[in-house]
């Protein structure tokens, strides 16, 4: 039996997208502010909201006095668009959307469901939900826009996608085989987005080891330390050196 289609399905991630019941309806909204609205109300969808904070987050520095003229024909359009019932609230805000699926909210999940899956070494289980949580994460967030909740939501996206990086490179290792090249570039984005971050340098370490590539992986390890020598003053961590000692055994 075929499962029933989601009634509303957002994309937050990337170009913004909102389906209901098989259409494309953002184009609807009411301009930039309306589209930084819906998602400002979509990302915060769990709890009430403020006028005054829904108002510092459209406009920066709005003017009190002016809140209410600017903010409530944005609030009766989404209404239009989205159904009388999807904002309540009158001095707070709050929006409703009964069985919608938001990528950033599966995101999130499917992380948490990869990781799970990662520690229980249930390779195949992991493969799905990694994907998910990759795919948005890659997206990115309101381009061109700038605010600090955007910037907050940036940042989430940004350590989501090392955890799905992360989660990926040990899957496609665990899996082995021809996947043993997917753990190889998810370990150079690792060390590619975060520099500093020794896991990364470990998946690519051990993803080249496997491939039989010991001379590369010990071409990793020296990256690593000439990294965190000259921009910490520091040498890897106990587990790096671990790893490094345990491959340098099977030369």
């Amino acid at each position: 039996m075929a499962l029933a289609p989601v009634p509303l399905r957002i994309q937050l991630c990337g170009p913004l997208a909102i389906v209901r019941d098989g259409q494309r309806v953002e184009s609807a909204l009411p301009g930039r502010q309306g589209r930084l609205l819906f998602t400002y109300l979509a990302v915060n969808r769990y709890r009430d909201l403020s006028r005054d904070e829904v108002a510092e987050a459209l406009w920066r520095e709005p003017d009190p006095a002016a809140v209410e003229a600017r903010l409530n024909p944005l609030v009766s359009k989404l209404r239009r668009v989205l159904g009388a019932d999807a904002i309540e609230g009158r001095s707070t805000l709050r929006l409703r959307l009964t069985g919608a699926w938001i990528d950033l909210e599966a995101a999130v999940e499917a992380i948490h469901r990869a990781e799970s899956a990662v520690a229980q070494r249930q390779w195949t289980r992991a493969w799905g939900p990694v994907l998910t949580a990759l795919f948005v994460s890659e997206r990115g967030f309101l381009p061109g826009e700038d605010a600090p909740w955007i910037a907050a939501i940036r940042d989430q996206l940004a350590l989501l996608r090392l955890r799905a990086l992360e989660a990926y490179a040990v899957t496609d290792l665990g899996m082995a085989g021809t996947e043993l090249a997917g753990a190889v570039r998810a370990g150079r984005q690792l060390i590619q987005l975060a520099p500093l971050r020794e896991s990364g340098y470990r998946h690519l370490m051990n993803a080249l080891a496997a491939q039989g590539n010991l001379a590369e992986a010990f071409d990793v390890y020296a990256q690593l330390c000439h990294t965190l020598r000259e921009q910490l003053g520091v040498s890897p961590s106990p587990d790096t050196r671990d790893l490094y000692e345990h491959l340098l055994a099977e030369t």
